[in-house]
């Protein structure tokens, strides 16, 4: 059976493709759960679909157009708040309706025949070629790049920000710098399980870790393993049942989340 999945070229590029995307969820994810920031990055998530609805009425690619899209929803999002006194709520909630309405009008304006966006909507990781690997690689190193980089300084952020403005660290850099890595992170998610189950992709792997180790820097490893994890198994029920992709790599993680949080609640009750 295994031999059977490895011989299709789809289904390498999906287990690549896997890979590639449990290294930006598990650090990203990490990042966003400890800042309380999931349905913000929803929120972007969802913004991106203008994008993909104006790259299909320019012809290009529209993961391209998404990545655009998404990354100027972000700086906006976060600008608006700066700038302002609206709630990040509110704010959240007016671009996750916007950038949808923007790609359903596009999409409407694309002469010829509607294009099938359910692979954007719903994720078709069998559907990654190998373009969407080249730029996903790409992106993967700029955030890996970028976290390295500023480690001790995010670390500080996430937990301290008060502290961290006093020991001199520009905070809304790495705030900016933050938003546009989530937006990225979403161009990634997109291709694998869609705009629409993104953020279960993005919190599971890191739930799940946050309960063996409090350790940052661990979290995000073993929220990557558990990803590549949730990943692989979704495929292969996927493949064995013939299933959607992204929905069964979903609920996959659910049910594993769920499952180690009874596990790690009785031990608790045990002792």
């Amino acid at each position: 059976m295994i031999e059977g999945i490895f011989a299709y070229k789809f289904l390498q590029h999906a287990l690549i493709g896997a890979v590639f995307a449990s290294i930006a969820c598990g650090i990203i994810g990490t990042v966003i759960t400890e800042r309380k920031m999931i349905m913000m990055s929803g929120g972007i998530a969802h913004t991106a679909f203008g994008g993909i609805g104006i790259g299909y009425f320019l012809g290009i690619e529209p993961i391209i157009g998404a990545l655009v899209f998404s990354i100027m929803a972000a700086l906006g999002i976060a600008k608006i708040n700066k700038k302002t006194n609206t709630s990040s709520d509110l704010l959240v909630g007016m671009f996750w309706s916007f950038g949808m309405a923007i790609g359903i009008i596009f999409i409407y304006l694309t002469p010829g025949y509607p294009p099938d966006i359910s692979s954007y909507l719903f994720g078709d990781i069998l559907t990654i070629s190998k373009i969407d690997l080249y730029i996903i690689f790409f992106l993967d190193m700029i955030i890996v790049f970028a976290i390295s980089a500023y480690f001790q300084q995010f670390k500080a952020f996430l937990f301290d920000e008060e502290f961290t403005q006093v020991v001199g660290v520009k905070v809304s850099f790495l705030e900016y710098m933050l938003y546009i890595l989530i937006a990225l992170t979403i161009v990634i998610l997109i291709r694998v399980v869609g705009i629409i189950l993104i953020i279960t992709l993005l919190t599971a792997p890191t739930s799940i870790a946050k309960q063996f180790t409090y350790n940052l820097k661990k979290i995000m490893l073993l929220s990557i393993f558990i990803g590549v994890l949730f990943c692989f198994s979704g495929l292969y029920l996927s493949y064995i049942f013939k299933i959607p992709s992204g929905a069964a790599i979903i609920i996959f993680s659910v049910f594993a989340y769920l499952f180690v949080s009874l596990v790690k609640n009785r031990k608790r009750i045990s002792y």
